[in-house]
């Protein structure tokens, strides 16, 4: 079986083998925040049923899959409590926060490979042209150009190997993100409507 000495590439070949790291972290950081927040905007319809019910008094069921059902599970617990608004106000932002920047975990460092990456295909390709042209000037006899061609090439791979680390990991970022701010929204949503349901319910 054919295999790939990373050793033939010289001095290029640790940055490639950095740069594989970084692809197979950025990787499983991705896959595991998509699978966390893949069901981050399900179970609205319940939330405002549960709304409504703690409006009127009525025993509340909330089951906790995810940031927006823990705030109204905390809402709940505070307001069967009898606590006042502007207490409830407090916690709530409180939880809210916690919740929201939770939601953001991991975007920070695909942003992070997305940055550094091509920067260490560079990094590497320059290295490399610098291995080539020594390797040029060592050359005894008639320089050959075959010598030059094989060793820019190789230098080259970084850069590109960069590229390929870097795009997938601001993509995942950008998607991320996005979710991120979904889950947000709903989670100010059910804020808003747990505070809602507090004054409809103090005022009977």
């Amino acid at each position: 079986m054919a295999s790939f000495d990373l050793s033939a590439l010289g001095i290029s070949g640790p940055i490639l083998l950095l740069l594989g790291l970084l692809s197979l972290a950025s990787v499983s950081v991705l896959v595991a925040r998509l699978l966390a927040l893949w069901t981050i905007g399900t179970g609205r319809a319940k939330r405002d049923e549960a709304l409504e019910k703690l409006a009127r008094g009525e025993a509340v069921t909330v089951s906790d899959q995810g940031p927006a059902d823990r705030v109204l599970l905390r809402a709940t617990a505070l307001i069967e409590t009898g606590v006042s608004v502007e207490v409830l106000t407090s916690e709530l932002e409180q939880r809210g926060n916690a919740e929201s920047h939770a939601l953001y975990r991991g975007v920070r460092f695909l942003e992070l490979v997305g940055m550094i990456a091509p920067l260490l295909g560079l990094l590497g390709t320059v290295l490399g042209m610098i291995q080539s042209f020594r390797s040029l000037e060592l050359a005894e006899g008639a320089a050959n150009a075959s010598i030059l061609a094989g060793g820019i090439w190789q230098a080259l791979l970084t850069t590109a190997a960069g590229l390929v680390v870097a795009i997938p990991a601001l993509v995942g970022a950008a998607i991320l993100t996005a979710r991120a701010e979904a889950g947000s929204e709903e989670i100010e949503r059910t804020m808003v409507g747990a505070l809602s349901s507090a004054s409809q319910r103090m005022k009977k």
